[in-house]
């Protein structure tokens, strides 16, 4: 069985920018990666200061290409299960039947985005159907916006949006609006339309508008949906790693799980973290890891020498 300081799970921005801190700390490191990112659906990503305007695949080849350099091994493929073996090791098993092991472990796996059941929104999401105006309202800036609501935080997530552009609608399930909100979004001239969405409508491979179960279509160039996010934390929970009601894993300084030896970093914790701010979450993590592992480095030096001065 293969042996590694740390073993990294999930080779996104977070696990590589562990990975790299790691092995230029000259540990054994292993990233394991499922080749499924979040991402991917995006022609862009932005925000990442020097990087913006870059193919998120770009940036995870550059990452991968700067991590190997350094020594460290990156896997294609999907871990299924991590043991617990001793107090501070762990049993890491892949899908492939191959099992290492690791000193620590880091688990940076992301999240999922769960979207409403309207057909044409999973086809388009990540192009014209968006979740985050920070990283693509920019590029859709004084364009025929809508935001589709429903959810607690939906009046003020389209009041984020209104942002960037004047002509901004609201799709509002009947029923739902306070008058307060009303009058915000009235204020602010954005525009209401209540009813449920049945679809959206695509033309020469473009978004062009939504329509409603009456019947009624309203053009619009791009669609903001908030998405609900849900961790992909199952390697985590059956670690016995503390998590809130909502799945998000319970965490202390620098990313630090309740179960000892474990970190995690990134979207699987932080369901608001771009890809710079998991970076730099990945980072950290790292640098506590190596600091936990010199501590046991030095247990260990210790342990050894005051036996061989005994014996």
């Amino acid at each position: 069985m293969s042996e590694y300081d740390v073993v990294i799970i999930g080779g996104g921005a977070a696990g590589l920018s562990a990975a790299l801190v790691l092995a230029r700390a000259r540990r054994r490191v292993l990233v394991v990666d499922g080749g499924a990112p979040r991402n991917a659906p995006a022609a862009h990503l932005h925000g990442y200061l020097s990087r913006d305007g870059l193919p998120p695949g770009e940036l995870l080849a550059a990452g991968r290409n700067e991590v190997r350099s350094y020594g460290a091994t990156i896997c294609d493929g999907v871990v299924r299960e991590l043991v617990r073996c001793s107090r501070s090791g762990f049993a890491v098993l892949l899908s492939d039947g191959r099992r290492v092991s690791a000193r620590r472990l880091l688990v940076a796996t992301g999240l999922r985005d769960e979207l409403p059941d309207i057909p044409g929104l999973r086809e388009r999401w990540g192009r014209d159907v968006l979740h985050c105006p920070y990283c693509h309202g920019y590029e859709v800036r004084d364009q025929q916006l809508g935001v589709l609501g429903g959810g607690p935080e939906a009046v003020r997530y389209v009041q984020l949006v209104r942002q960037w552009a004047q002509d901004v609608v609201f799709f509002a399930p009947a029923g739902t609006l306070t008058n307060a909100e009303r009058s915000q979004l009235v204020a602010r001239a954005i525009g209401i339309v209540e009813g449920g969405v049945q679809q959206v409508l695509i033309r020469d491979d473009r978004l062009c508008g939504v329509e409603l179960d009456d019947g009624r279509i309203i053009r619009r160039d791009a669609l903001f949906v908030p998405p609900r996010f849900v961790p992909n934390n199952d390697l985590l929970a059956g670690l016995g790693c503390a998590v809130d009601e909502n799945g998000w894993v319970a965490t202390g300084a620098h990313g630090q799980a309740s179960v000892p030896g474990v970190w995690v970093a990134g979207n699987v914790a932080n369901p608001r973290a771009q890809l710079i701010t998991a970076a730099g979450e990945g980072s950290a993590a790292a640098m506590a890891i190596n600091a936990d592992l010199v501590e046991e480095d030095v247990r260990d030096a210790v342990r050894d020498f005051n036996q061989g001065f005994v014996a």
